[in-house]
């Protein structure tokens, strides 16, 4: 079983497209959750460049410096966005994924903490940077990313994310960093909504 996201109505048809291209698959990871599943927006060439496209014409004269994505998804889409604006990519991993010297972030989650780490000099001073992850849910995870990048001297440009489900009040954490969406969903979860919060930190 597959539910539609709701997409934004800007008149753009590659959006219905990118929309469609997207399922949500009902209790997964758990049962009571919606989760949003963007396999199958890479499975459609078409949807997929659609999404690329769109999000490259957003930034290409932002004078952007740097394109960091978190992980894992955000490798995905960073990395296309980086090359054609003429900006590095810089990955944002799980603790322990990268060699070398990195400074990291942590966040809180239901049960503990995360964090992100980024291999020192990756991002310097005057760096203009855009945050890239596949959704914005809590909020949690992009809001360390950017105390990340803002710690090394760069300034946070934009904050980019296919999908937004706004009902988790991700945006309000981002304070006064400008976030740009592709489509977005009305709620994350069932009719089991005992178990979304933790799910979705």
């Amino acid at each position: 079983m597959t539910i539609m996201l709701d997409h934004l109505q800007d008149g753009d048809p590659r959006v219905e497209r990118i929309a469609s291209a997207i399922r949500v698959v009902p209790d997964f990871p758990k049962p009571g959750i919606l989760f949003q599943d963007i396999t199958t927006l890479l499975l459609d060439p078409k949807a997929f460049q659609d999404s690329i496209d769109i999000l490259v014409e957003r930034f290409k004269d932002k004078s952007i410096t740097v394109v960091a994505g978190i992980e894992a998804r955000g490798f995905i889409f960073g990395p296309p966005i980086a090359l054609a604006i003429g900006a590095k990519f810089v990955p944002l991993r799980k603790p322990k994924k990268l060699p070398g010297e990195v400074i990291f972030e942590e966040y809180v989650l239901e049960y503990g903490t995360d964090c992100l780490e980024m291999h020192v000099g990756a991002v310097e001073p005057g760096d203009r940077a855009l945050v890239v992850d596949d959704l914005i849910a809590t909020g949690g995870t992009l809001c360390a990313a950017i105390r990340l990048i803002e710690r090394a001297g760069a300034e946070i440009v934009e904050c980019a994310c296919i999908i937004e489900i706004p009902e988790l009040k991700g945006r309000e954490r981002l304070g006064d960093k400008p976030l740009y969406i592709l489509v977005e969903t009305k709620s994350p979860f069932t009719e089991d909504e005992s178990s979304w919060q933790k799910s979705w930190l």
